[in-house]
């Protein structure tokens, strides 16, 4: 592979690092979101009541107040007399401070006083009516994010223990736990009647792939280093996310950044990139670029389509299975540009002087416009604009069992472009060097994630396209 320091996904990285990990979770983001956007409403709702309209000097206060709100504390597993006690504790504070800096300014006189007063008084009350609301509708929030999740830990020792606890007794957490892992005997472990012993760690890899787990916590200890680089080698063939349970060491990680599952501290070793806000946001830029540049080459895509279906016998779109995000087989668009549409079993990679290339085809190929129709997989969110190049399936299959890593790539959805395409891995990989290469193309752009690295590839693959002999 060639030396990439000086043109490395990192170096934006280092000047555009995201922040901490975000929870892919609906109701996180809804309960962030609560308590400061209820007070900023009851806010409003004061003012034209006793004003009759909204002055800017309302407007000013309603950003204060949700600056200091947001995000709002995570109540839903609280008791309801801790959660009570917790609101109005934090509303003493928080309306003592804006009073005092309102007094201390002179700001108070932009405002009715009664409207404050009776506005001070409320806000707890309205804070208390909004949680137990979320609390009402928690459940219906879970199911739209899907089924749970489910999950294995490695190592069955105390902090190991303590975490299948924390899932079994907190609600809403989308968690499945399984069951344990350990090699120890049954006699030296931190056992209880409560949880499953499922094999020891050798076993670990086979479960995972044959049980559909998407969560695996490693719970063991710095001594287990070893024993760790093993468990971790052979889970590269899985597309699960993996986390540390502290006591933890430091080893090659994708997306390695600090987060709690049910209030207990963990580290992602190898995760998506895209969640939370960075998941909103890849998902937006995706659908306003795909919807602009379908819209911009709408008459390309009419021209092209009339071409191939003039120029040789068959279908004017090409689909073919490929693997899409976690490994799950999706179909990918293209126009055709073969004689064939090889699906099966076997595919041979396209290379120069390949027969079964058609004339257009060949054009087609070389400019890329072949993969026009990839924005509609976009828009279905099979795809993104950017990320690793999906391979056919029969491709993956042979690949996964001799590059260590390789499934890794499909923790994000497969894209049109890539961080590999635009350094010189584009078109055939007839050496597994050249595979080896790309992919370790897809895990640094996995590790450096940001928008304005999406945005940096976009511009480095038209100026490729322009004048690459490669694609084949």
């Amino acid at each position: 592979m060639p030396d990439v320091r000086n043109d490395n996904a990192a170096t934006l990285a280092a000047r555009n690092n995201p922040g901490p990990l975000g929870k892919d979770n609906l109701l996180s983001g809804v309960e962030a979101g609560l308590e400061p956007m209820v007070l900023v409403f009851a806010l409003w709702a004061v003012a034209v009541y006793f004003e009759g309209d909204l002055s800017g000097a309302y407007l000013i206060l309603s950003v204060i107040v949700f600056s200091l709100a947001f995000p709002g504390t995570p109540r839903l597993n609280a008791p309801g007399w801790h959660m009570v006690a917790d609101i109005f504790t934090n509303w003493v504070w928080t309306g003592a401070l804006l009073v005092f800096v309102g007094f201390a300014t002179g700001y108070h006189r932009e405002f009715d006083r009664q409207a404050m007063v009776v506005w001070l008084v409320a806000a707890p009350f309205v804070q208390i009516a909004a949680q137990l609301a979320l609390r009402g509708l928690a459940p219906y929030l879970v199911q739209l994010q899907g089924p749970a999740q489910r999950a294995i830990i490695v190592g069955m020792n105390d902090q190991g223990v303590a975490l299948a606890r924390r899932v079994g007794v907190t609600p809403y957490s989308r968690i499945e736990f399984a069951g344990f892992f350990d090699d120890r005997e049954p006699s030296r472990l931190d056992a209880t009647d409560d949880f499953r012993i499922l094999g020891g760690l050798p076993d670990v890899p086979k479960y995972v792939r044959d049980n559909g787990i998407k969560l695996i916590y490693l719970s063991l200890p710095m001594a287990s280093q070893p024993r760790i680089l093993q468990v971790l080698d052979e889970l590269k063939d899985t597309t699960a996310s993996i986390f540390f349970v502290p006591d933890m060491f430091i080893t090659d990680l994708i997306q390695g950044r600090t987060g709690s599952v049910c209030g207990m501290p963990v580290i992602s070793v190898c995760e998506t990139p895209f969640r939370g806000a960075n998941g909103t946001i890849k998902r937006v830029s995706d659908i306003v670029l795909s919807l602009l540049i379908l819209l911009l080459v709408s008459p390309i895509l009419l021209a092209v389509a009339v071409a191939v279906k003039m120029s040789s016998p068959g279908p004017i779109i090409f689909r073919q299975r490929r693997y899409g995000l976690d490994g799950e087989e999706i179909l990918v668009y293209k126009f055709r540009s073969m004689t064939v549409t090889e699906d099966g079993p076997v595919v041979t990679q396209a290379q120069k002087g390949d027969t079964r290339i058609t004339p257009l085809g060949a054009f087609l190929r070389k400019t890329s416009l072949d993969e026009l129709p990839q924005f509609i997989n976009v828009l279905q969110g099979r795809m993104s604009i950017v990320g690793p190049r999906p391979h056919a399936i029969a491709h993956n299959e042979m690949y996964r069992k001799l590059i260590k890593g390789y499934m890794v790539r499909h923790k994000v959805k497969p894209g049109i472009t890539g961080w590999a395409q635009v350094n010189g891995y584009r078109g055939e990989t007839e050496t597994l060097d050249k595979m080896q290469g790309r992919i370790d193309y897809d895990l640094d752009y996995l590790r450096n994630w940001s928008l304005r690295l999406d945005l940096l590839i976009i511009y480095k693959t038209v100026r490729v396209v322009m004048g690459d002999q490669k694609a084949y």
